[in-house]
């Protein structure tokens, strides 16, 4: 418990640090405090899956802090200011979009995520999905105004897209988290530098949204699907409230998470990208079937049924993509 406190208070001082730093150096010791902090949680199991997990964090944290640095002392070698919200230089910008890209975990920055996420404990990576995004998008709120929009653009519907088509076929608990993660980073990374404040919105019902998630599977045990379908009868009132989340992530219209999306498509119409606002749009499909799929498995009620209600759910694949645009 010693340790876990000592750990945890370290996560907390490196945010803090990171999000209320204007120097860059500072920013970057909340930075690699963060990292230090969070590679014991990840590989507290001595499992070979947790280690080699904690080892391909601690690789592509450790590539993405040294572009930080490089980023910021190429804008302070041409301009002389170390300033955080002075960021002008166009290849300094460049390159910590490439950083900050690499530590949310972007495409094509993405890799490293979903295999993280898959050997991490469901509360470590509820950390992974949430505190640790908090930092670099600061980085990315305080520089909005100088990056370069088509980039952030580009990185933000491949994310999107990438996030929806890799997730389809899983059936990991964590791994399906973990691409709908990378899709929920799309749709911040796109906003960010037309209203920033939104990306932030978007950011903190995210949280809250996923923790509630990791936060009930970690309470029913669950970590496949298939463990997910014969969990109904045990705690009902929590499968409830988990397939009433579930859909919230997926962006239904009655629910929270349907808010930051609607607000987002909004933005981009008024700033004359309605192609990409449609694009978008039609790619949180993807991310709409397999929560659909997450959500049903939630709701199954019969455990001797479960596997052909899994058969059945896949031979109709093309009946239930209908359905989610006809709900969409």
């Amino acid at each position: 418990p010693q340790a876990n406190l000592i750990f945890i208070a370290s996560l907390l001082l490196g945010t803090t640090i990171t999000i209320s730093s204007n120097h860059w150096i500072t920013a970057w010791m909340g930075l690699e405090i963060n990292t230090l902090a969070i590679l014991p949680l990840i590989s507290k199991s001595h499992h070979p899956r947790a280690i080699e997990a904690a080892t391909k964090y601690f690789l592509t944290q450790a590539a993405a802090s040294t572009l930080v640095l490089f980023s910021s002392m190429t804008n302070a070698w041409c301009t002389g200011q170390w300033d955080i919200t002075q960021l002008t230089h166009p290849t300094s910008c460049l390159i910590l979009t490439s950083a900050v890209a690499m530590k949310l975990g972007l495409v094509p920055f993405h890799f490293w995520f979903p295999e993280v996420l898959q050997g991490s404990p469901l509360t470590t990576g509820l950390l992974l999905s949430t505190i640790m995004k908090l930092p670099p998008i600061t980085l990315l709120y305080m520089t909005s105004p100088s990056l370069n929009p088509t980039l952030l653009t580009t990185l933000a519907i491949f994310s999107t897209a990438l996030g929806g088509w890799m997730g389809l076929n899983q059936t990991q608990v964590r791994k399906i988290l973990a691409f709908s993660s990378i899709s929920h980073l799309g749709w911040m990374a796109i906003i960010i530098i037309y209203n920033p404040k939104l990306t932030l919105l978007n950011f903190y019902l995210y949280t809250m949204m996923t923790a509630a998630v990791f936060l009930t599977l970690n309470t029913i045990k669950v970590l496949k699907l298939s463990t997910l379908m014969t969990t109904w009868t045990k705690i009902p009132s929590l499968n409830a409230m988990l397939l009433l989340t579930l859909l919230s992530l997926a962006g239904l219209a009655p629910l929270t998470g349907f808010l930051p999306k609607w607000l987002i498509i909004q933005e981009l119409t008024k700033q004359d990208m309605a192609p990409a606002a449609m694009l978008i749009s039609l790619l949180s499909l993807l991310i709409l079937f397999f929560y659909l799929r997450f959500a049903y498995c939630t709701a199954i009620t019969l455990p001797p049924r479960t596997t052909n209600h899994m058969k059945q759910w896949r031979t109709n694949k093309p009946t239930n993509i209908t359905i989610a645009m006809l709900i969409t």
